[in-house]
């Protein structure tokens, strides 16, 4: 295929990623709108956070096993079609168990585009152009928290919940045209088997890699999840300003993002440790300091800026430690990014129900300061390779 035909494909790609991070999160922003509505608490309706996060989890390293040499393209048409229909069924719930039965669906849909995403980005241009590619694919996610979650959560204030799932399904749908038309056929490379994905665990740096991603991801949704009733109730925010709110988060994120990509590209070890401990002063500082609305809105944004490196550090550090295994090592790093938003979302709403709302944040704060020290004790001064095979 010629390369204008390629990049478009990526962009169809990363579209298509900003997609489904759209979906997985937009829960976030209209907690509050969907908890009153179906008449259940804000600890309960975060499980519209942690059923697809599971799902997705044990669908990210399990679907490459089961496709197996299946036409790739094929694969993510019927994923995107899957997201379209789960949405819809979101939009339409009349209940809180089709609603859940519905982010189940949505969660299968997750689990394996993100997967895939990378390794077919790369394979659409030209080798000198793999990294802009993978950027480019795994950069839809970023832009999900920029525009796709603020501009759900503006929207069900002004129309109602319904009309955000309603609104993505109509790009989901989009998405799935621009993929059948701009994808040329992807035969597989090679099959995963559960074996591949169970020798990734045995290089060192793809253990430290998974567990920072756990530790980080899990620490930052136990916390997130619940930020619009944190602004409301702990910084005294309306709930007419959740939306734009989360619109600088995520404009903080792009910042980020690309600070931490400088930042990766000399020291991928001090990009991530950096990132964990912005993240884990952010969320200390929360319940002390975030108690009026420009103090909780400029934490926010902190905590935008420190969470944006996160994706790309934890992604580089995958790459750098299984070049030759990519879809294997980023299915296995997919499985625990999600598994991690589901526990953290999870955990998180039995310490709201529990304890308090503003315990979430002690929570994720120690989960991020031990990202810090795991990254840090991993062969300090030296880079972060895979260990070398034995002759």
């Amino acid at each position: 295929m010629n390369a204008r035909r390629g990049w478009l494909a990526v962009i169809a790609v990363a579209v298509g990623t900003f997609a489904m991070v759209t979906v997985e999160s937009l829960p976030v922003g209209l907690l509050t709108a969907i908890s009153g509505a179906l008449h259940i608490s804000p600890g309960t309706a975060g499980l519209m956070v942690t059923v697809p996060g599971l799902v997705a989890a044990a669908t990210a390293p399990l679907l490459p096993v089961v496709i197996r040499r299946l036409d790739r393209r094929i694969v993510l048409l019927g994923l995107m079609a899957l997201m379209v229909l789960a949405t819809l069924l979101s939009a339409v719930a009349n209940g809180f168990p089709v609603l859940l039965a519905s982010r189940f669906l949505a969660g299968v849909s997750i689990g394996g585009f993100w997967a895939l995403a990378a390794s077919v980005a790369v394979r659409l241009v030209s080798p000198q152009h793999m990294g802009r590619a993978t950027s480019l694919a795994f950069g839809g996610a970023t832009a999900a928290n920029v525009l796709g979650v603020p501009a759900g959560t503006l929207l069900g204030e002004l129309t109602g919940w319904r009309a955000s799932f309603l609104a993505v399904a109509g790009l989901g749908l989009l998405v799935a045209l621009a993929l059948l038309v701009l994808l040329p056929p992807l035969p597989a490379t090679s099959a995963v088997s559960v074996g591949t994905l169970v020798s990734q665990l045995r290089n060192p740096a793809i253990r430290v890699a998974v567990l920072a991603t756990f530790l980080l991801v899990g620490g930052h949704w136990a916390a997130f999840t619940f930020v619009s009733p944190l602004l409301q109730s702990v910084s005294g925010v309306p709930a007419a300003a959740i939306g734009p709110v989360q619109l600088g988060f995520g404009v903080a994120g792009i910042l980020g993002t690309f600070l931490a990509g400088v930042v990766a590209g000399r020291d991928v070890r001090a990009a991530v440790a950096g990132s964990s401990l912005l993240l884990a002063a952010v969320l200390a500082l929360f319940p002390l300091a975030g108690g009026t609305p420009v103090t909780g809105i400029g934490l926010v944004l902190l905590w935008g800026l420190a969470f944006g490196g996160v994706p790309v550090g934890v992604q580089m550090l995958i790459f750098k430690a299984a070049p030759d295994a990519a879809e294997a090592a980023s299915a296995l790093n997919t499985s625990v990014f999600n598994l991690a938003i589901a526990l953290g979302a999870l955990f998180g709403g039995i310490v709201v129900d529990t304890v308090t709302l503003t315990g979430v944040l002690w929570l994720g704060a120690a989960l991020t300061v031990l990202t810090t020290l795991v990254v840090l004790r991993a062969r300090v001064g030296r880079p972060l390779e895979p260990a070398t095979p034995r002759a």
